[in-house]
């Protein structure tokens, strides 16, 4: 027997309602703010997430599935499958010239992205994000919102233990001074680093501060690095622009806590960064991540642009939220006469009203108790039904019956 690949996983049964529950509310909580939904393909050029997530992230080093298409004889290009989508929609930004249209752009996604990692609990290696992406606005407000919309879809869920982690990591000229002292105060400890933090520490040494290593972790705590780590390195700008960022989310009642070791994993970040977590996933906390990334237009070929997004595991909210019961059937059909079954459903269906019918066509009490099941009512078609133009319609929930002419 075939089975599904590791790391994949079929949505099926009651599963689907949950799922279809979260895209709802993300639709509705997202158009209600003017943001207009973005479908981009689920494979791109490998070099687009080389360039915009960044060759020293773990995501496009270890995680991508990438293909070459094309023979010797033919124009040979590297696909990936998208592991996560702002490049993608960045790409589509610049491709469309979007960024003639007044702004700001806003836009949310929802759909599959694929990473090779070791699956456990809400990840896997086929997973589904939704996310926004805000282009136009350099103002702290854009920032704001794009937390409050995080909030906002996450409350409709019904998830209230959430907790916004936010930092700042600065411009790319206040940021260098920054590197630049981490490197110097790590030098010494560069041999007992990880194998990742090596590689790091040359091409970003900030991304050493996400690391998961114990032995990094410890490495980090000690004192005299622990105070470069926590150095408010950030110029005045950057300064003002964060403080206002702070303002905001005091005025939308926003609690948050500072956290500078927060660096997100994708090179194309900068100022503010945030992450929402949850108490009820453990370890692995972090149902929402996302922040500012001003530079990533225009290192893919537009024009410099503001931007800010971010982006959430379907699987994790899965996880989280309150499960959507099976929701009954308004009508069920009971007759004996399947063409004349079959048409009455149709007729009530096109009024938007749920109903089915039994195709097997078995006894009267069989279909009378499949009804019971999965139905509030059961409309019973019999000869006399169809000859004086009736309809028995049956409340299963209490037993009583009447008669109409019409549903």
């Amino acid at each position: 027997m075939i089975k599904a690949q590791r790391g994949t996983k079929d949505i099926i049964g009651l599963d689907t309602l949950t799922w279809q529950k979260i895209q709802q509310n993300a639709q509705d909580i997202f158009q209600n703010a003017n943001y207009k939904e973005i479908r981009t393909p689920i494979f791109e050029a490998t070099e687009l997430f080389k360039r915009g997530v960044g060759d020293s992230t773990d995501i496009v080093n270890k995680e991508m599935y990438t293909f070459c298409v094309g023979g010797k004889d033919k124009n040979e290009s590297s696909i990936t499958l998208r592991p996560e989508n702002t490049a993608g929609v960045v790409r589509a930004y610049i491709e469309h010239n979007i960024s003639r249209q007044s702004p700001p752009q806003k836009f949310w996604y929802f759909g599959p992205m694929f990473r090779y990692e070791r699956p456990q609990a809400g990840r896997q290696r086929q997973f589904h994000q939704i996310g926004i992406e805000l282009f136009g606005i350099e103002n702290s407000s854009a920032d704001a919102e794009a937390i409050l919309m995080a909030q906002e879809f996450l409350k409709s869920l019904g998830l209230d233990d959430l907790e916004v982690e936010l930092n700042t990591l600065g411009c790319p000229k206040c940021r260098e001074n920054y590197r630049n002292s981490i490197k110097e105060v790590l030098k010494p400890y560069l041999k007992d680093l990880c194998e990742d933090c090596k590689i790091r520490y040359e091409k970003n040494p900030l991304r050493m501060l996400d690391c998961k290593d114990e032995n990094c972790q410890k490495i980090f705590e000690q004192d005299e690095i622990k105070k470069v780590i926590l150095n408010d390195f950030i110029c005045d700008e950057c300064s003002q622009h964060f403080d206002e960022v702070q303002k905001y989310l005091k005025a939308l009642n926003i609690k948050y806590t500072r956290n500078k070791m927060l660096v997100r994993g994708l090179d194309y970040y900068n100022r503010t960064v945030f992450e929402i977590k949850s108490s009820s996933l453990g370890s692995q906390s972090a149902v929402c991540g996302g922040g500012r990334y001003d530079g990533l237009v225009e290192m893919l070929g537009g024009t410099a642009t503001p931007a800010v997004g971010w982006a959430m595991g379907v699987e994790r909210l899965f996880e989280l939220i309150k499960k959507v019961e099976n929701k009954k059937l308004e009508y069920y059909v009971v007759s004996k006469y399947p063409e004349e079954a079959i048409k009455l459903c149709q007729k009530i269906r096109q009024k938007g009203i749920s109903c089915d019918f039994d195709m097997q066509n078995r006894k009267f009490a069989k279909q009378l108790e499949k009804a019971a099941k999965i139905a509030n009512y059961a409309i019973i078609l019999g000869e006399d039904e169809i000859e004086k133009g009736f309809y028995t319609i049956k409340n299963l929930s209490d037993g009583t019956q009447e008669q109409k002419n019409e549903i």
